[in-house]
């Protein structure tokens, strides 16, 4: 079959079931040797090729993950942030090139006013982090001395980031923000009036049909949440115990990181935006757009977008579009790959969970793209 020829409806089955056979033998052999505690869900077009849960939710009380629930996305939330601010964009509110100043009041602060809402979403503002991960800084370590408990608005996150020295002048380098993503979250509040939190489950959960996604708070009961754990070892390297994250992060989810989602909400949510039920066309596109290169693989460079990270074969093609997130107890990873329309969701209730999984998946698929 050449590059541009339509598959005939006995090829396409014929990789679908090519694609569902070696995802499948992929993620059921790392699952095993990883001990994985999570789900995942795979996808081609709206054929479910693979779900799976497996491991405990709760290791306290032994309560078994189930397909339906729900996880710490941590930072895959930036993508609901960059979403909500693309939807004000929309309305004539925001200002992608306008300085955040517009919105959020800088005096004081480190802030220049000639970051703007552009250079937040796509990592190139300049501002110095919070914890920069970039250089193995780490975000458990910023609670060590402030409570992580007093932190629940996103304005009090402020004091962590705005009296820093920035790192570079804006527009000047690609390095990955979380704070960034805070900003853009207040300047969503500050055009809605709404908190961040309510602003994106009326505007973007429920539009995309993700009815159980939330915002939950670790200090209140809710059914289905998976609790995130990490694994304590002693000196030679054996296991002794798990440990909560409680004291890791604050309590309840941001603009940068924290939203609870299942996995199949993940799929729905990118379908919604693909399908243009969240966005305009102009916006659309701009959401599955490279806006900065961030660095060079071998055989294909990663660009930032906003929210998303797009890996580009030399010939202009995308690899893929996705998304990560990583905090302790929590990891999750959402991925499309549009040559095969293959959407992968992981999610984990562990810091290392969804890695070995999602390369063993990524290869899987890779390896049927080079022969479909």
């Amino acid at each position: 079959m050449t590059p541009d020829a339509v598959p005939s409806s006995a090829e396409r089955t014929a990789v679908t079931e090519r694609l569902r056979a070696e995802i499948e033998a992929a993620f059921e052999r790392v699952a095993r040797e990883e001990d994985f505690s999570g789900v995942v869900r795979v996808h081609r077009g709206a054929e479910v090729l693979l779900e799976r849960a497996s491991g405990v939710a709760s290791r306290r009380w032994g309560v078994p993950v189930a397909a339906s629930t729900r996880f710490d996305t941590a930072s895959v939330t930036k993508l609901f942030t960059a979403v909500a601010v693309l939807q004000q964009v929309d309305a004539g509110a925001l200002d992608l090139d306008a300085s955040i100043g517009t919105w959020v009041p800088l005096a004081g602060t480190e802030i220049s006013e000639a970051v703007t809402l552009r250079h937040l979403l796509a990592h190139t503002s300049g501002l110095a982090d919070d914890a920069d991960e970039e250089a193995g800084e780490s975000y458990e370590a910023l609670w060590a001395d402030t409570p992580s408990y007093a932190v629940t608005t996103t304005a009090d996150f402020l004091p962590t980031f705005a009296h820093k020295p920035a790192r570079a002048e804006p527009g000047t380098d690609c390095r990955y923000c979380n704070v960034a993503y805070l900003l853009a979250g207040l300047a969503v509040e500050a055009v809605t009036g709404q908190t961040y939190r309510d602003y994106v489950r009326e505007h973007v959960f429920g539009p995309a049909g993700m009815d159980r996604a939330g915002f939950f708070d670790m200090r209140e009961a809710e059914p289905d949440v998976a609790e995130g754990w990490e694994p304590v070892h002693d000196a030679a390297g054996g296991l002794t115990g798990w440990r909560q994250n409680i004291y890791s992060y604050p309590p309840i989810g941001s603009p940068d990181s924290g939203a609870h989602v299942s996995a199949r909400d993940l799929t729905t949510f990118l379908d919604a935006v693909r399908s243009g039920r969240l966005l305009s066309a102009e916006s659309t596109r701009a959401f599955f757009s490279p806006q900065a290169l961030h660095h060079e693989e071998e055989g294909y460079s990663v660009h930032f977008g906003f929210g998303l990270e797009i890996e580009v074969f030399p010939d202009g093609s995308v690899r893929s579009f996705g998304k990560d997130g990583i905090n302790v107890g929590a990891s999750a990873y959402l991925r499309w790959y549009p040559a095969l329309d293959v959407t992968v969701a992981l999610l984990s209730n562990t810091q290392a969970g969804v890695w070995a999984p999602m390369g063993a998946i990524d290869a899987a698929v890779m390896s049927v793209a080079a022969d479909a």
